[in-house]
């Protein structure tokens, strides 16, 4: 199981209601390496400044990786990570994760990012296998 759902929330869902921050607050707890990597990021923006700030550090092991994996290629928990930050979340390979301001100024360098051609730049041997 990807979250540690509580019966509360459990409860939500099947009456068909679920209050997004309760949900967000489910995925801090759930994934606290994905939750802190994400977090620094949105700070590390706000304070440098930019069109983004991303990691490049890989995760310190598979847990954390997954934890990465599953925040990210979840459309749910990604949109509501993105809601909660008030950013938009890219990912490269299995660890770069960027996150760029809701500012239409920064599309150019957004599509960049995600592009084909990003990825291919973003490859390497280490990151074969991971």
């Amino acid at each position: 199981m990807s979250l540690d759902v509580s019966p509360a929330l459990l409860e939500q869902a099947e009456r068909g209601e679920v209050d997004e921050a309760e949900f967000v607050d489910c995925v801090r707890n759930s994934l606290p390496y994905a939750w802190q990597l994400i977090s620094s990021l949105v700070a590390q923006l706000k304070v440098d400044g930019g069109e983004f700030a991303d990691n490049q550090t890989p995760p310190p092991d598979e847990q954390a990786r997954g934890q990465l994996l599953r925040a990210l290629a979840s459309d749910a928990i990604r949109g509501a990570l993105q809601r909660h930050f008030g950013v938009r979340l890219a990912f490269q390979n299995c660890h770069r994760v960027a996150v760029f301001p809701l500012d239409p100024a920064v599309d150019e360098r957004l599509a960049k990012f995600t592009s084909i051609r990003g990825q291919l730049l973003n490859q390497s041997p280490e990151l074969r296998d991971c």
